[in-house]
């Protein structure tokens, strides 16, 4: 088949297609490649393939690979963030010889909505089965813990040197500390009484709270919608939940030299939460301009005790989860460097009077 008659099938595909030298500039685009990457053929064609993404989770070294060893790579889920918008996409990259000289030709498919339904439904139930297991350790630590506390308290009393209440004295403060720490493991696990309440309201005393502590170099910004009605909810649990995601993100921002969070609030329609579709929901994004966080942790950065900060206990973050997970909500973060958004969706309600709370 010749080069104008398989370009001519290629450019009636629905999957991108790029074809890219051993250079990783782009020397061909289809029509579906110019819609992926909301670009005109012209401003893709001779320039890397790296210019056409801000960033990949895919590392670009791998591209040439396939011209080295002569067989294809593939991966079926790759982050393109492109003109700042998240694209989840499969990428398959084979070896072609194209006009005479060997090329590499990548074909990109977005991720169809089920399956990326079905990928966050499995993330979703691997996270609750992490925490189930955490917490049932933490039970059984308690226990033995309670046990330790009470011996010491009791060898205390019987210790006939007052100067020997030092030692008995640091075993009940190591106890009380673990036993806390236990707590904070275990988290709520149901939730308080819900009233109908301003999510703004809650949102802004975080912001005036924060703001007391952080420095002149960091700027909180607020970006809300006022057609946002008031949502069915526990406000000190939601107060607490994004309490963690902005104060989290305000740590890590606490020695860059132009910090930046933007709160941002929207209202938005059929959204899918956990498989199940809500006709209304309230999607908050924190957004900040850090370093991002790093690729590996993405996947279980809201495992208890798995963090990006250095001298974090892991725990914030998997406690924002379970709150907004108690509200039937859920939380994404799309993340690389320079930029990281943690969005929040909460299902908007109407309280049926005599309905137990949920």
């Amino acid at each position: 088949m010749s080069n104008e008659s398989g370009t001519v099938i290629v450019d009636n595909q629905v999957t991108a297609v790029l074809i890219i030298d051993d250079g990783l500039l782009i020397k061909y685009a289809n029509p579906a490649a110019e819609q992926l990457f909301t670009q005109s053929l012209r401003k893709i064609v001779g320039h890397p393939f790296s210019s056409l993404i801000q960033h990949s989770s895919l590392d670009l070294k791998l591209l040439n690979q396939p011209l080295q060893n002569g067989q294809s790579i593939t991966d079926s889920d790759v982050t393109f963030i492109i003109n700042g918008i998240h694209q989840r996409v499969e990428v398959t990259i084979s070896p072609i010889i194209w006009q005479g000289d060997a090329m590499l030709i990548a074909e990109m498919r977005k991720v169809d909505q089920q399956r990326r339904i079905s990928q966050e439904l499995n993330q979703h139930v691997q996270q609750q089965a992490a925490k189930l297991l955490i917490r049932g350790l933490a039970h059984e630590i308690k226990n033995p813990l309670g046990g330790l506390r009470g011996a010491a308290q009791l060898l205390e009393r019987a210790l006939p040197n007052p100067e020997l209440k030092e030692y008995t004295q640091m075993i009940i403060v190591q106890a009380d500390r673990l036993r806390l720490l236990v707590d904070r493991l275990i988290g709520p696990q149901k939730p308080g009484k819900k009233q109908r309440a301003n999510l703004h309201l809650v949102l802004e005393k975080i912001r005036q709270l924060l703001e007391l502590d952080i420095g002149k170099n960091l700027k909180i910004e607020r970006d809300y919608d006022p057609s946002l009605p008031e949502i069915f909810m526990v406000p000190d649990q939601i107060e607490q939940a994004f309490l963690n995601i902005i104060s989290n993100a305000a740590q890590i921002l606490a020695n860059h030299e132009a910090g930046r969070i933007i709160i941002r609030t929207r209202t938005v329609h059929q959204t899918n939460i956990h498989g199940q579709n809500h006709k209304l929901a309230a999607k908050v994004d924190v957004i900040d301009n850090g370093p991002g966080i790093p690729t590996d942790l993405q996947d279980t950065l809201f495992y208890p005790m798995v963090s990006g900060r250095e001298g974090g206990t892991g725990l914030g973050l998997s406690i924002a989860q379970n709150l907004i997970d108690q509200h039937q909500g859920k939380i994404e973060v799309v993340s690389w460097p320079g930029r990281t958004i943690f969005t929040t969706y909460l299902p908007i309600k109407h309280h049926i009077k005599g309905e137990p709370n949920e």
